[in-house]
């Protein structure tokens, strides 16, 4: 499908809209394949080659779509509501998947507490944190922010401490692309998608193809960004050289994803509007299947299509508007009114205020 390129504001920011929720739908079909795949990386070598190309796009641009959306709420009433909100997210689903780990999954070696995310939640800590630092660098141009935000994705691997605590780690690593995800020209990008988007594709696929083959002695650590230099076994000049190549690696991946992806409006698109609710409730099921020991038993190449496929269907399913209806005071709770009256100086705060 085509879009013109000469269209008015108010198409483009439908159409940016839509080509951003079907971006973030499919992300998160990857999001739930990844986590369906990872127990199979040591077992099958198609499954630890699609898992490490997932994980070389999927964050970053999970991390640029929701950048993309800050946008619209960063500041004012608005970006201090979506903060409260968050972080009232994270400390719900903190405790319940804490707890069913602890009495029904029993799953060990997890380190249970708030200042150190469980699994996929750091997303949700990372994410006030991305707020927090693009609002405290309003004054700085794009590049400056992007400039300062590269460093603090290097030098965060030089920090004395496990970077899993605080989800430090992979907030900063990927910071980068919040910052490049909230200042995107969605015109630029849907205009270089419509005239180089199969160029794009075959490079990137043809890249990553070539990727694998140099069988590169790349620990999975550095795709999953939560482990600092020291843990990745690598001293701080080479862990920087790495982390840049990463970067480079990922942008590359993400380009080549982006270029797949449907401008206008499809299926997916409306499912793209609640995938929040795939992304917190999909872990409760995968977690139960993971303990039936079933996922071990899928190694050749068919059986790994079939769980693609069974991840596609999650991710459908908890898409759905009966899932949002039947769980929405679960996954979108309303503020305490003792909490939202203790934090109600935030609105005022000069720091939530759009610059002039």
């Amino acid at each position: 499908m085509n879009i013109p390129l000469k269209i008015n504001k108010y198409s483009l920011n439908t159409i940016g809209e839509t080509y951003f929720l079907n971006i973030r739908f499919l992300l998160i079909v990857c999001v739930v394949a990844g986590n369906l795949l990872e127990p199979l990386i040591q077992q099958s070598i198609a499954a630890h080659h699609l898992f490490v190309w997932i994980f070389s796009f999927h964050m970053p641009l999970f991390v640029l779509v929701t950048g993309y959306f800050a946008r619209f709420n960063l500041h004012g009433p608005a970006g201090s509501q979506m903060l409260r909100h968050i972080a009232l997210q994270y400390i719900l689903f903190q405790s319940i998947y804490s707890v069913l780990d602890y009495t029904i999954f029993r799953v060990p070696h997890i380190t249970h507490s708030f200042f150190a995310p469980y699994l996929l939640l750091w997303f949700l800590a990372g994410h006030i944190v991305w707020r927090l630092l693009l609002i405290s660098l309003r004054m700085f141009t794009f590049k400056q922010q992007l400039i300062v935000s590269v460093a603090l994705g290097l030098g965060v691997g030089l920090l004395p401490v496990d970077g899993v605590w605080l989800a430090l780690s992979r907030t900063l690593i990927y910071f980068p692309f919040f910052i490049v995800g909230y200042h995107l020209h969605v015109d630029k990008i849907i205009s270089f998608f419509q005239h180089y988007r199969r160029s794009i594709a075959i490079g990137s696929i043809a890249f990553m193809i070539l990727f694998f083959d140099l069988n590169l002695p790349l620990v999975i650590g550095w795709f999953y960004g939560n482990q600092t230099f020291v843990q990745l076994g690598v001293n701080s000049w080479t862990g920087m050289l790495y982390r840049l190549c990463m970067y480079m690696l990922q942008c590359v991946a993400s380009i080549g994803f982006l270029a797949l992806v449907p401008i206008g409006a499809h299926y997916i698109t409306e499912l793209g509007r609640r995938t929040l609710y795939v992304f917190l409730l999909h872990g409760l099921l995968v977690r139960a299947i993971e303990t039936t020991g079933i996922l071990h038993q899928f190694n050749t190449p068919l059986e790994i299509v079939i769980l693609l496929v069974f991840a596609i269907l999650i991710a459908v399913l908890l898409a759905q508007p009966q899932v949002k209806h039947w769980t929405s005071r679960l996954v979108e709770p309303s503020i305490p009114q003792p909490l939202y009256s203790m934090i109600h100086y935030v609105q005022r705060h000069t720091l939530f205020q759009k610059q002039s």
